[in-house]
């Protein structure tokens, strides 16, 4: 559990640089350029998510269940899934009316994703987990709101609302492969088993 906390813990660390240590940040875009941070950025971002990774998958031998969740909140989180899998696409796409709505789709898809995982596993490991997760995504909406106001961000111009289409078309297709095979080979479990389970 220690090694999971400590990914956890760097993992997301990493990525709330920017909120939490802009100083820092900005200290080592200038020592480093901009192509020399964001190098040793995404080495660390790899890195912190081989422990957190490692860390979860040992935690998940040894941790027990914190509660057990209904059969038909399984039902549910299949449900935002498909939601999270759509908001994900729009966030990678020039925006449509998706992106412009939801501001930061990409920020949106891991708080639904981290839910809908907390309502279908109850193992402490997972819990921790997610939860981590839904928190991150909390502080960094919350961050980016307050970037936003103090206009050192600008959000993506609306473009077409054919790209919320191709996001709708490609989430569902991507997570309809999730759900028939993906996360099984991928995670070691099928969503469809917890549904009938």
């Amino acid at each position: 559990m220690t090694l999971l906390i400590v990914g956890i813990v760097l993992f997301l660390g990493v990525h709330l640089v920017r909120v939490v240590a802009p100083g820092f940040r900005r200290s080592m875009i200038a020592r480093l350029g901009e192509n020399g941070w964001r190098a040793g950025y995404s080495v660390a971002s790899i890195l912190t998510l081989i422990l957190l990774i490692y860390g979860f998958g040992q935690a998940g031998q040894v941790t027990g269940m914190l509660y057990n969740p209904p059969v038909w909140m399984a039902h549910i989180a299949i449900t935002l899934m498909l939601i999270a899998m759509i908001c994900l696409v729009a966030s990678l796409l020039p925006a449509g009316h998706i992106a412009t709505k939801t501001k930061h789709p990409m920020v949106l898809s891991v708080k639904i994703w981290a839910l809908a995982h907390l309502l279908a596993n109850g193992e402490t490991s997972s819990v921790l987990l997610f939860a981590a997760f839904l928190a991150w995504g909390v502080i960094l909406r919350i961050s980016l709101k307050r970037r936003e106001r103090a206009g050192e961000i600008t959000l993506r111009p609306f473009v077409s609302a054919k790209y919320d289409l191709y996001a709708a078309f490609i989430g569902i297709v991507v997570w309809a492969l999730i759900i028939w095979k993906l996360h099984e080979w991928l995670i070691g479990v099928s969503p469809l088993v917890m549904t009938s389970a």
